[in-house]
């Protein structure tokens, strides 16, 4: 009877083992809840990624988050003051006295002024760019002025040669640079001149100068033939603070000169320094593009000053280029860039004697502040320097 109920029990035990092994696999292919919509079905990708594997650590790192570091901007630059600038660059003016000035002193200084001694001093004259008609009358007013007063001291004599020189650079002229704000608007300068005259960078020390000098400045690069002209205006104007206004490379210079009087109109700026494209004087279209930058600048207003940027070097060449830019956009005043070195001192002469339009500044070396106002007495004594000459009575 207990072999029966064994056997019983086992074919039961039999029974429930086959059921279960029916149900488990089922149980675990049960179709999982769907997502909701606005979730992503990411469970594929876990299960063939596999476990997350932490990134290896570098050797060279501490463990620390480093923040990256601040880049500040460079601090403003404070431009020298402009007053007594062309002293402090005598010794720089100096160098071009060789034709000028020493030449002349040392003729001046033999014990016999005869009429071959007047013929040399003439040519020396005109060697130093003073040119033809400016030399006859400087010599011819020194002659007699050395015959009536009967002048032999060298002191003296140099006192004489000062003053005519003086003279001739009409001390009378207005030599301020119009930047006062006018009502409504800011004062505006128009800077042209031909290529490789150093305009460029001449507008960005009149910049400094005009900020030195306590104005506001906005500048506008309207010389959109060369990008890198843009760029070098722009690097001028954040050493100081003023702001550029520019356009893409090609972009019409009228525009962007327009855009940038009324920029500073907007940002109630003292004076807008606008840039032009060197061009060559003789080059009719380009001339007339010149024109119409200012006709399209005076809708906001009149045009306050425009400088000529001449190239002290080129000499007599320079006052053809005058005198075409002159016809053009009228011209007020010159800035004589490159006067230290090889230039002569004579071209600022010509350049008043001959088209009336006063020199305001001039460049005297490389250097951010280079540029000064320009002051005839300080001017022509820095040319003739202050040694005596060989002789005295």
């Amino acid at each position: 009877m207990k072999e029966y109920l064994l056997v019983a029990l086992a074919l039961l035990g039999v029974l429930i083992l086959g059921g279960l092994s029916l149900v488990v696999p089922r149980l675990r292919r049960r179709p999982e809840p769907p997502l909701p919509e606005t979730e992503v079905d990411t469970r594929a990708e876990e299960d063939l990624a596999g476990p997350p594997v932490e990134a290896v650590e570098s050797e060279f790192s501490t463990g620390i988050l480093v923040e990256p570091p601040v880049v500040e901007a460079p601090p403003l630059e404070v431009p020298e003051p402009t007053a007594g600038r062309l002293v402090r660059l005598r010794s720089r003016l100096s160098r071009s006295q060789n034709a000028l000035g020493k030449g002349l002193l040392g003729l001046l200084s033999r014990d016999h002024l005869d009429e071959d001694t007047w013929e040399e001093i003439e040519d020396a004259l005109i060697t130093a760019d003073v040119g033809v008609d400016s030399t006859r009358e400087i010599v011819d007013r020194l002659r007699e002025r050395t015959r009536v007063l009967g002048t032999r001291s060298a002191t003296e004599l140099r006192a004489l040669l000062a003053a005519e020189l003086v003279n001739a650079l009409d001390p009378s002229l207005d030599r301020s640079l119009k930047t006062t704000p006018r009502e409504g608007g800011p004062a505006v300068l128009l800077v042209v001149g031909v290529n490789g005259a150093g305009k460029t960078t001449t507008c960005g020390k009149i910049a400094r100068v005009l900020i030195a000098d306590g104005h506001s400045v906005t500048l506008g690069a309207a010389d959109t033939f060369r990008a890198a002209a843009a760029d070098q205006l722009q690097t001028w104007g954040g050493r100081v603070g003023a702001e550029t206004i520019r356009g893409p490379e090609g972009a019409d210079p009228a525009s962007v000169a327009f855009d940038a009087v009324r920029r500073g109109i907007e940002a109630g700026t003292d004076t807008v320094l606008i840039d032009t494209a060197g061009r060559l004087q003789n080059k009719i279209g380009l001339m007339d593009e010149l024109g119409k930058v200012k006709r399209v600048v005076e809708k906001h207003g009149p045009i306050d000053e425009t400088l000529l940027i001449l190239d002290a070097t080129t000499g007599q060449n320079g006052l053809e280029q005058a005198r075409v830019f002159t016809e053009v956009v009228n011209v007020t005043g010159v800035v004589l860039s490159k006067l230290d070195g090889t230039a002569k001192g004579g071209i600022v002469i010509a350049v008043q004697r001959k088209l009336g339009i006063p020199v305001k500044l001039v460049g005297l070396g490389e250097g951010a502040d280079d540029l000064a106002p320009f002051d005839p007495a300080q001017f022509v004594d820095a040319l003739l320097g202050t040694e005596p000459l060989a002789r005295d009575a």
